[in-house]
C-alpha cells in the first residue's frame, strides 16, 4: 500500500467514525461528542470516558485507545483488521463504545 492509498483509506475510516457518531446521536440518546484534529478523532461519552482514534502514517496503521487498552489496525484491502488478530475495526469500536457508554452502540462505515 502506498502512502496515498493509506491516507485515502484512513480518511474514509475517520470520516466514517464522525458520520457514525452523528447517526448515533440523532437516533439514540448516546450524546457522543466527537472532535477531530488532523488525523485524530476523540470520542467523549457523557461519563467523560474517551476513545481516541489516530493515524500512524509511517506504519500505515490506525490506532484505537479505549479504556480496555490500545489496538492497532491495518487495512487488508477490504477491512481494517487488528494486527494481533483481535477482530475488525468497526466491530471493535462498537464493542468498546458500548462498554464505555453503557448502551448498545453500533458504528458502521
Amino acid at each position: 500500500m502506498t502512502d496515498l492509498e493509506f491516507l485515502d483509506q484512513a480518511e474514509r475510516l475517520l470520516a466514517g467514525v464522525e458520520n457514525s457518531c452523528d447517526v448515533l446521536n440523532e437516533g439514540t440518546d448516546a450524546d457522543i461528542d466527537n472532535q477531530r484534529v488532523g488525523g485524530m478523532v476523540t470520542l467523549t461519552f457523557p461519563n467523560r470516558s474517551q476513545i481516541v482514534i489516530n493515524l500512524q502514517k509511517p506504519l500505515h496503521e490506525v490506532w484505537l485507545a479505549a479504556r480496555c487498552g490500545g489496538f492497532h489496525y491495518k487495512f487488508d484491502g477490504a477491512n481494517w483488521q487488528d494486527t494481533k488478530g483481535q477482530g475488525e475495526f468497526w466491530q471493535s469500536l462498537s464493542r468498546y463504545a458500548s462498554e464505555q457508554s453503557g448502551q448498545d452502540l453500533v458504528f458502521k462505515p
